[in-house]
């Protein structure tokens, strides 16, 4: 990513702020260096957040700003959504003004304007869902071709390739059967998404593998256990396939989990706007409930996590192996 600025006419060292609009130069970066942030030049650096479309409210807006400064530190190339993209009913179409109030207009950092690849929400399936995978064809950064998907990536440090799995997860969720709020889940075929997945995961032969979802199957925080049939049909799929990473939302918070037996981390980063509380529990590696973004930096060996809250701390940094190095 080419590192572009949007300059003020006059000559100022200081943010300048015109219609409620923060045009940046270089000093407002140098001003807020985060400290303590690990910069890889040679990694694939990106960004994961969810749990975000609250219209600005609570902490969306800190944190979108934190967003912007991540990728110039980090140069980041893409950022990764765990849906909820819009609360609380999603949208009706693609010219609802939310899309505009709560996406486009918060992040508006000229270093957000990179690739965004989203899966849907249970908040999003209250809404049009498709009015989401058609917004693809009206943003130039929002990706979303289909309910679920996937995108290859290579990496920076050598040929090898990260395989990115994008699933709709809320018809995994047996209790939205039965909840009026989710009808539009009794048209989805959960089975023909698993078989999808599976030839997915089958047919793989990248370094690394990270899947994407909205809902945990590991959880420190208010749903702990209430995901288990979302765990029952994915997680088997998930480690026989040696699958190095789920990422989820659902949960406002941020978290890494990681059973006793198990390969696959678990992460959620949902922490876009609003936050709920965390309780440590038999897996959990880190649980903090404060509103931030997760920054994964990948290598052909490595796997970088820092999450980062709003005001630019470190909450947590794990170095991760690949499995081969071990």
């Amino acid at each position: 990513m080419i590192k572009w600025l949007l300059i003020a006419v006059t000559c100022l060292t200081a943010p300048v702020a015109l219609s409620n609009q923060v045009f940046k130069d270089e000093t407002w970066y140098q001003q807020n260096l985060i400290a303590d942030l690990k910069v890889d030049e040679q990694a694939l650096n990106f960004l994961v957040v969810g749990d975000w479309g609250r219209n600005g409210h609570f902490q969306q807006k800190a944190v979108a700003e934190q967003m912007d400064n991540l990728m110039y530190w980090l140069d980041g190339e893409f950022i990764l959504s765990t849906g909820d993209n819009f609360y609380p009913d999603g949208v009706a179409s693609v010219n609802d003004p939310y899309l505009q109030s709560s996406y486009e207009d918060i992040y508006s950092g000229p270093h957000l304007f990179e690739p965004w690849y989203l899966v849907l929400g249970n908040h999003d399936y209250r809404g049009n869902v498709q009015a989401q995978i058609d917004y693809t064809q009206v943003s130039q950064r929002w990706n979303m071709p289909a309910r679920y998907y996937s995108k290859r990536m290579q990496l920076n440090d050598s040929n090898d390739t990260l395989l990115l799995i994008f699933l709709d997860t809320s018809p995994f969720e047996d209790k939205y059967y039965v909840e009026d709020k989710y009808l539009p889940v009794r048209s989805q075929n959960s089975q023909q998404q698993l078989n999808w997945f599976e030839q997915q995961l089958k047919g793989a032969d990248d370094r690394w593998i990270i899947v994407i979802g909205h809902h945990p199957m590991y959880s420190s925080g208010k749903r702990y256990g209430k995901t288990d049939s979302v765990r029952h049909k994915l997680e088997p799929l998930m480690e026989k396939y040696q699958v190095n990473a789920y990422f989820a939302g659902h949960e406002h918070d941020l978290q890494h989990n990681q059973p006793q037996g198990t390969t696959v981390h678990h992460f959620i980063s949902g922490a876009g706007s609003a936050v709920r509380h965390v309780k440590p529990r038999e897996f959990t590696q880190f649980a903090k409930a404060t509103a931030g973004v997760t920054a994964v930096s990948l290598k052909q060996n490595s796997m970088l996590i820092q999450m980062v809250s709003a005001e630019g701390q470190i909450l947590y940094s794990k170095d991760i192996p690949h499995p081969a190095t071990k």
